[in-house]
């Protein structure tokens, strides 16, 4: 069993699959008592050697009432690991309201609803521990996923004020970076149709190759577990740092881009994500 010092109650979003679904059974397999929800899943309860339990439940996070109805009526919730999101790619310029609503309704305000009554429990108790699952796309923004990086950026500066509101009452609050994941994620993702006068733009090949390049990094990318393993450790620190990037590689290249001029940042980005 891994070390945590924030207690056995743990709550996921979006736990029916992808990183949700690893981080909920990682916590379970480590003895936590684990409450997991997601807008589409059976709902059952498993239990594990050591102890541990992950209890589904069906919950659409976009749903204010509703999610602050139910964590409410949670016993105690110790560790929050919110993780329900979804993806949107195509070009800034015709991202049509609907779909760039949708984007910030499930990754960012489906985060805030579950957040808000998590932390006001934490605050009562003095103590817990937020871990949000954003993006290395919140601290580069990948063309064609203007959107979705913008969803991703809006989560950082959420957890930042977090961080500095919750400290004197002894909760803390971070934010996971993953980068290129295998998950369903990858196949979830919805894209623009492009039409009207962007019709003879050129977007839509580009778009195309460019959602083919970012489906195919994403499927050779990293196991949800890795992501899982991050979260865990996090709850055996008593001062987790503000954010983390899964891997080696992406942890260089985060250190990399703060000495980087923006020139050189957004040509090898284009060079990866705008193919001719």
């Amino acid at each position: 069993m891994k070390k945590n010092i924030y207690g056995k109650n743990v709550f996921v979003t979006g736990a029916s699959s992808g990183i949700g679904k690893a981080c909920a059974l990682m916590f379970a397999k480590n003895g936590c008592n684990v409450t997991g929800v997601s807008r589409n899943t059976e709902e059952k309860t498993e239990h594990f050697a050591g102890g541990g339990k992950l209890t589904l439940r069906k919950l659409d996070v976009t749903d204010e009432n509703a999610t602050r109805e139910f964590i409410e009526k949670l016993p105690q919730v110790d560790i929050a690991v919110l993780c329900a999101g979804m993806g949107v790619a195509g070009p800034a310029e015709t991202a049509p309201s609907e779909l760039t609503r949708k984007q910030m309704e499930v990754n960012y305000f489906g985060t805030l609803n579950a957040a808000q009554p998590c932390l006001s429990g934490m605050r009562a108790r003095g103590n817990g521990l937020l871990i949000i699952i954003g993006s290395i796309a919140g601290r580069v923004s990948i063309p064609m996923q203007s959107q979705y990086s913008a969803s991703k950026y809006a989560l950082e500066a959420f957890t930042d004020a977090v961080r500095m509101e919750m400290k004197q009452y002894g909760v803390k609050a971070c934010i996971i970076e993953p980068g290129d994941t295998k998950t369903g994620f990858t196949a979830a993702r919805e894209t623009q149709e492009i039409s009207g006068s962007a019709a003879g733009s050129g977007y839509g090949n580009v778009l195309e190759k460019s959602v083919a390049k970012m489906a195919s990094d994403e499927q050779n990318g990293r196991s949800p577990d890795s992501v899982a393993k991050v979260a865990l450790a996090l709850a055996a620190r008593k001062n987790p740092p503000a954010r983390v990037p899964v891997g080696l590689d992406y942890k260089a290249l985060m250190m990399l881009l703060r000495v980087m001029p923006d020139s050189c940042k957004e040509f090898i980005l284009s060079k990866l994500y705008l193919p001719k």
